[in-house]
């Protein structure tokens, strides 16, 4: 790890207290080495209205949509995406029969337990005003599975996808043949992304990790800068049962000589990072040291911020999302395309500030606090663990002053539910459980039962299909009386919000 001082730090022409040494000493009650820099006013109390749908729906041509949904299909015959085998070895060897594609750009590689998503689409953003050709990798889909690559700032056309496909599965079938086990559905759609953002050509790929780091598929690529975004618990069975131990997998994806942007972290999974680095002799820039949120107000539409890069500070952005974790995930993304011009190290300057403001402000992230409805105003989120829950909890408090809140919740089975619901129930007067239509939703009885323990029975209703329950949660929030201005969040999984989405106005 470099023990060069970053470029903003003082240098005598700076006073001896600057506002952001100031909300960092004020973060008493944690580690200031590691502290977020919590900020700003509150000082307005806003709704959001839609905005423009940015999710791929359905081709509307039928031999492109049989052929869309043949790829599926085939992909479907392989190992989903929580039955893994902790290697790289078939992707490996996918890369090589390829030709390694994945050596033939730059790549900022994400990981983290929550915010990856939306850091990676606020880097594809900054990149993309910054006249780079862009590919990201992310996973998982809210509503197409086309979403997963995107090239341009754009989820590549149907028609792409399909070609993308027949293009590489002959060297996939050839893989499969070697191998003890075939490959898995998410190692072929990491080769499908590799090798088309090498055929585009893009100028840099940013890509988001699966799950854990080391032994992810997306780890075949040699990362100029990692980004490690909040750990907490999740995927506890496959990562381990502390963020010590998840740290452990999360910090594999840091590469000799790369540049660490690490989001605010429990101290100890912060330490594992850090030793990472030093091994390895990468460089760390921390959150809350760094960088971070100088300040933050609540706008109309999302809010406005102050942040603090390695190269120095950035006034007067607009980020069209709500929640101080989004505000959070923006100070990362910014500090990663910093580092990866070279800013912090190699420079010290401050990127475009009006390029920086007009990127953050077209940001979008599909179902992380979107606005899907007006009178009464229905929320989504993809919170699926405690933590993101707790961020999304406060946030919509925040954000929207409802005068009561009723839940939508409908989680997997494999995912700490009690603590998903807890995080909640604070900010929820009722909730409405029901399931996803996937085989991991979990039983609707078994849900209705750890709800009933935490909201007490009188809180709860139980309805099995998603449409009844939104409906129902609706017409909840559209009582009258001391009730008006109630809102509806719909929440608990990444499958659910897509579910939602479609049922709220999308095709499918």
């Amino acid at each position: 790890m470099s023990d060069e001082p970053q470029p903003h730090e003082p240098e005598g022409d700076e006073p001896e207290s600057s506002p952001f040494e100031e909300i960092v000493g004020e973060a008493t009650d944690r580690d200031p080495d590691l502290a977020v820099i919590e900020a700003g006013s509150r000082t307005l109390r806003a709704q959001a209205g839609p905005q423009p749908d940015v999710v791929p729906t359905r081709p509307e041509d039928p031999e492109l949509d049989a052929a869309l949904r043949a790829v599926e299909d085939e992909l479907a015959t392989r190992w989903g995406e929580t039955k893994l085998e902790p290697s790289v070895k078939r992707i490996s060897a996918l890369m090589d029969v390829l030709g390694e594609p994945q050596r033939s750009y730059p790549s900022i590689h994400i990981t983290g337990t929550n915010g990856k998503t939306t850091t990676a689409r606020m880097i594809e953003a900054l990149l993309g005003a910054f006249d780079l050709r862009v590919g990201r990798y992310s996973s998982p889909h809210v509503q197409s599975i086309t979403e997963r690559l995107s090239i341009d700032g754009a989820p590549v056309p149907a028609e792409k996808f399909v070609e993308i496909y027949e293009d590489v599965k002959p060297y996939v079938e050839m893989v499969d043949a070697q191998q003890e086990y075939r490959l898995s559905f998410f190692e072929v759609l990491t080769g499908m992304a590799y090798a088309s953002f090498a055929d585009a050509p893009v100028d840099i790929a940013v890509v988001e990790v699966g799950m854990g780091g080391s032994w992810d598929a997306t780890n075949v690529i040699d990362g100029n800068v990692a980004v490690i975004t909040p750990i907490s618990l999740d995927h506890t069975d496959r990562l381990g049962e502390t963020p010590e131990q998840i740290a452990v997998e999360k910090s594999g994806i840091i590469k000799p000589d790369a540049t660490v942007v690490l989001a605010q972290q429990p101290v100890e999974a912060a330490s594992v990072v850090l030793k990472k680095a030093v091994e390895v002799d990468a460089t760390v820039a921390r959150e809350g040291m760094e960088f971070g949120v100088v300040s933050r107000e609540l706008a109309v539409g999302g809010q406005q911020l102050t942040l603090r890069g390695l190269g120095g500070e950035y006034d007067d952005i607009f980020l069209p999302i709500h929640g101080a974790h989004m505000a959070h995930n923006a100070a990362v993304a910014l500090s990663a395309v910093e580092a990866f011009f070279g800013i912090g190290q190699q420079q010290a300057r401050t990127l475009d500030i009006d390029v920086v403001r007009e990127a953050f402000a077209s940001v979008t992230s599909p179902g992380r606090l979107e606005v899907v409805r007006k009178s009464p105003t229905v929320v989504l989120d993809a919170a699926h663990n405690p933590a993101g829950a707790r961020a999304t909890a406060e946030a919509v408090s925040e954000a929207f002053g409802f005068s009561r809140l009723v839940g939508v919740v409908a989680p997997s089975r494999d995912k700490d539910v009690r603590g998903v619901l807890e995080a909640f129930e604070p900010v929820f007067a009722e909730v409405v459980v029901s399931r996803h239509q996937t085989h991991r939703a979990m039983d609707v009885d078994e849900l209705a039962a750890l709800a009933v323990e935490v909201f007490g029975e009188d809180r709860v209703q139980v309805e099995p299909r998603l449409d009844s329950a939104i409906e129902e949660a609706i017409t909840l929030a559209e009582e009258d009386g001391e009730y008006a201005g109630a809102g509806v969040l719909v929440t608990g999984s990444v499958f659910t919000v897509g579910e939602a989405r479609l049922l709220l106005g999308g095709k499918r």
